[in-house]
């Protein structure tokens, strides 16, 4: 079965929500409340949640959606609500097509919480559901760093179409990822990448845009000679990911370059066009189990683009077990010719 018309819905979705992200983005108060597990919450998420799921509410009525946010925190406060709603009403792109595929403007505030809380399907094995991060890397995002708005298909917990727009990423697919790409961001031109892929037909890099989408290219990993050669990131956040023992890998790689620490599903994006080559994720508490919605979009692009993404054991991501990878620890991506040897190393250093 193809694939294209979800790919197209999903990028034309992701890019108007950038659109929302971008302009909140340099504004100095972004809205933020806490959930139960004390992450921050901005007025960015939300916004773009409720465009996003409108988009596939628009065009796949059927299809279940796992999204990380719910509205509860907006029904309580009201103020907030419609801070988001005042936002959210006027953001369209500038292609009037694109714009009414998507559905168009949201008819009211109240829609717009009903909509936000249609991303609490419980995952599973079975049928048609989208997995939504709608501003994947929040702290960055708060922090003026790099983030993704992030959509991914998955068949029967198969991951079949994914796309990711980050903002902050610059468009030239040969800039290679250094400390400068997670620090703090200005407002410049050159920035903002939209990526996708569908499963079995490669991935692609387009600039973002304001209207209908630009022209694509695809993209694929570098090859890497020598593996103490390679560019390796991991998260910003200590609590993401052990970054002593991403630290203890890479030195037994022989990599002595300093890691790229990037929020996001951004650092996917980036070894899968060859501005870095390895991803680490290294579990920090034993019974955390990741979140699909932070992982589907960028495990298929990276393999899309001919890399290989798995946990700490080597076994292949699972997503069918519902809201979250409850059979896999950890995360690993890397080109498919290093991946046993990265592997190798996580296993002797974690001591598995």
């Amino acid at each position: 079965m193809s694939y294209q018309q979800e790919r197209y819905i999903a990028e034309l979705a992701v890019q108007r929500a950038c659109l929302l992200t971008q302009k909140v983005f340099f504004e100095k108060a972004k809205g933020t409340v806490s959930k139960d597990d004390k992450s921050p919450v901005t007025i960015g998420d939300f916004g773009a949640q409720a465009l996003i799921i409108s988009a596939i509410r628009k065009n796949f009525p059927n299809d279940e959606i796992v999204a990380e946010e719910e509205a509860s925190s907006l029904r309580e406060d009201k103020d907030l609500s419609a801070e988001i709603w005042r936002l959210v009403k006027d953001i369209k792109l500038d292609d009037a097509e694109s714009d009414n595929l998507l559905g168009g403007p949201l008819a009211s505030e109240q829609s717009m919480l009903d909509i936000i809380d249609n991303g609490n399907s419980a995952g599973g094995p079975k049928g048609r559901i989208w997995a939504l991060d709608p501003i994947d890397g929040t702290k960055g995002f708060l922090r003026g760093g790099q983030y993704a708005v992030c959509l991914g298909l998955m068949v029967d917990g198969d991951v079949k179409v994914g796309a990711i727009g980050t903002p902050n990423l610059p468009v030239d697919d040969a800039a290679t990822i250094d400390a400068s790409t997670g620090a703090q961001q200005s407002e410049t031109a050159g920035n903002g990448v939209l990526f996708s892929a569908v499963q079995g037909e490669g991935a692609t890099s387009r600039p973002l845009a304001s209207g209908g989408l630009t022209t694509s290219k695809s993209i694929s990993m570098r090859p890497v000679a020598k593996i103490s050669d390679a560019v390796f990131c991991e998260g910003v956040e200590a609590a993401h990911s052990a970054q002593g023992d991403n630290a203890a890998v890479a030195e037994r790689l022989g990599i002595t370059a300093p890691s790229v620490r990037l929020d996001s599903q951004a650092k996917y994006c980036s070894i899968a066009r060859g501005a870095g080559d390895i991803y680490l994720r290294l579990p920090v508490k034993k019974d955390y189990q990741e979140k699909i919605w932070d992982h589907a979009a960028g495990d298929l692009i990276v393999r899309e683009a001919g890399g290989q993404v798995t946990d700490i054991y080597g076994n292949r991501l699972d997503f069918s077990k519902g809201r979250t990878l409850a059979t896999n620890k950890g995360v690993v991506a890397s080109p498919k010719a290093l991946q046993d040897q990265v592997i190798d190393a996580v296993k002797v250093v974690l001591k598995l």
